[in-house]
């Protein structure tokens, strides 16, 4: 077994000096070969005779090279350093998110039965809301509550993967009033977008106008873009209608979190 002396882990986050020494060699490789000492200070929260002091203590120990005022290199020996304690703070993190928080973490579900603390109970999705009954699932975990079919239950030690496929977000971009607004809308192809949607967003007043015309007002308006895409988030196909001027930008935010989309031009020609 390592020694906590000579464990990379309990070294970089027990002592101050060997977290500084990283993060000043992470600032080097990043800016390499111009180097500005006042800057890394300022964002490290130590004066410039200290970052001056701990490179030359990283040249002394091989893991810098100095090509004059104000220009190093990491060697590769610091490189493999800092890679060595990236590593084991990454293994370290993991741990914490995957078997510390996990499993002190309480979810919270919608009890499909009479269930009793401590009972052993299969975690589901279904419509966007999470479900806890007794009937084995994908996910199993434990009730910290007595509670009756249709209310809330606090489920622990949750084990294996929640079965759940993300939706899709159909994004259906109308013109702006300047080009016609809801009057230019493709109505007919609107009408067969939204009819299987589980949740309808609106951004933009013609957005807006377009489907209360329809008899179908939007589910969203106030808060449409992040309502939409937690919606799909919780596996709940669903549709955006949205003014040409604010649909690049949403698609950005889209490509950003990773969801799968649909394009649907609806503007007249």
């Amino acid at each position: 077994m390592t020694e906590r002396s000579e464990d990379p882990l309990y070294t970089i986050l027990r002592s101050k000096r060997e977290t500084t020494r990283l993060q000043i060699l992470v600032e080097i490789a990043e800016h390499q070969p111009a180097v500005r000492q006042q800057e890394i200070a300022e964002k490290l929260g130590v004066t410039p005779q200290a970052v001056s002091e701990y490179i030359r203590e990283l040249a002394d120990d091989g893991m810098v090279t100095a090509h004059g005022r104000g220009r190093y290199d990491v060697t590769r020996s610091g490189i493999e350093w800092v890679l060595n304690h990236a590593e084991v703070l990454e293994a370290y993190a993991r741990h914490i998110r995957r078997d510390i928080i996990h499993q002190v973490s309480t979810w919270t579900a919608i009890a499909t039965q009479n269930v009793k603390t401590g009972d052993e109970v299969g975690v589901y999705m279904k419509d966007g809301f999470l479900y806890a009954g007794k009937e084995p699932r994908s996910a199993m975990g434990h009730a910290v509550m007595d509670a009756e079919i249709g209310l809330d239950v606090g489920v622990s030690r949750l084990n294996g993967i929640i079965d759940h496929t993300e939706g899709t977000v159909h994004v259906c971009k109308v013109p702006r009033v300047q080009r016609g607004g809801s009057r230019n809308v493709n109505r007919v192809q609107l009408s067969a977008v939204i009819r299987d949607a589980g949740i309808v967003g609106a951004v933009g007043l013609e957005a807006y106008i377009s489907l209360v015309t329809m008899g179908r007002k939007p589910d969203l308006f106030f808060g449409a873009r992040e309502g939409v895409i937690e919606a799909a988030f919780h596996g709940i196909e669903a549709v955006i209608v949205i003014v040409d001027e604010e649909f690049t930008d949403f698609l950005k935010r889209l490509e950003g979190v990773g969801l799968s989309y649909t394009i649907h031009d609806l503007t007249v020609p």
